[in-house]
């Protein structure tokens, strides 16, 4: 418990500083001065777990590069995210009213202006990561790479391309599209990092870094689906059983509650083992572990 608490402050403390770097950016004036730029803030600063921006940090550190150095690098990824919430909420995908307790960008403005604030995101991401003052050229061209990589038609934005298709015809095919929508971003996250420490990266250090996140991001997306049958809106602070209005599957479609749960324990195992090879790694696996409990 005092462990679970002790995370539970370092996650709050970390999206707070990342929610001010966040803020920066607009004030710099990156996003310019628009009803725009007003649903983007809106999207980006409306709060949230900040999990991605955390993990960024958090392996960072782990391999030696200051915060300061990987910052840029977790604002990026956290714009990435907020955009791809604006997306996934509009009418057009899954249709849902509430983000995190508030309506959905659609909602608070237009469809046009959230389409339009998502793009800008996205575009300003980049824009924040080719700014990073603090790591090497060779790092930016990685971190570049692996974002959009990741975020791209082999990653988050495939991932939505086969969800919407909604072909899935066993747990197989479902765990591919995890993999692509969830995991992915989860990945560019503790890889962006890992290149905010060096720009010479070794083989071994990208398998276990890629394995803990894609073990953490499906084990994640379970536990969505999970909460999506066991929880409630005002817990989740999003419209529950949307994917079922959808007429969407998810691993309930094939796996009672008891197996998913299972499944998720030991996706949560391989995390913990892909990690446990490092010195000062107790924060990453005690992440792992807390995704398993979190209610929302």
């Amino acid at each position: 418990m005092e462990n679970q608490k002790k995370l539970e402050n370092m996650l709050h403390e970390a999206a707070q500083k990342t929610e001010e770097a966040c803020k920066r950016y607009f004030e710099e004036g990156m996003a310019g001065n628009t009803v725009t730029a007003d649903a983007m803030q809106y999207s980006l600063l409306g709060g949230g777990k900040r999990i991605r921006a955390f993990l960024c940090l958090q392996f960072a550190k782990l391999f030696g590069a200051s915060e300061e150095a990987a910052m840029p690098f977790a604002c990026a990824l956290e714009m990435v995210h907020a955009y791809s919430l604006i997306h996934d909420d509009l009418p057009c995908m899954d249709d849902d009213d509430l983000r995190r307790g508030k309506p959905s960008c659609h909602k608070k403005f237009d469809e046009p202006v959230a389409l339009l604030a998502g793009d800008t995101l996205l575009t300003m991401a980049f824009e924040v990561l080719a700014s990073n003052e603090y790591v090497s050229n060779r790092s930016i061209r990685l971190a570049v790479r692996e974002l959009a990589k990741e975020a791209g038609g082999c990653g988050m934005a495939g991932g939505q391309t086969l969800d919407l298709a909604n072909t899935v015809d066993s747990y197989r095919s479902l765990r591919q599209i995890h993999l692509q929508k969830t995991s992915a971003l989860i990945t560019a996250a503790c890889m962006l990092g890992y290149y905010a420490a060096t720009d010479r990266p070794q083989r071994e250090d990208m398998d276990n870094i890629r394995l803990y996140a894609e073990a953490i991001g499906l084990a994640f997306q379970i536990h969505d689906d999970i909460l999506d049958v066991k929880s409630d809106t005002a817990t989740l602070g999003k419209e529950v059983g949307s994917d079922e209005k959808n007429h969407k599957k998810t691993v309930l479609s094939f796996l009672s509650i008891p197996e998913a749960e299972e499944e998720e324990a030991l996706l949560t195992l391989l995390a913990v083992e892909a990690v446990s090879v490092y010195n000062e790694s107790d924060t990453l696996c005690q992440l792992a572990i807390w995704l398993l409990s979190r209610k929302k």
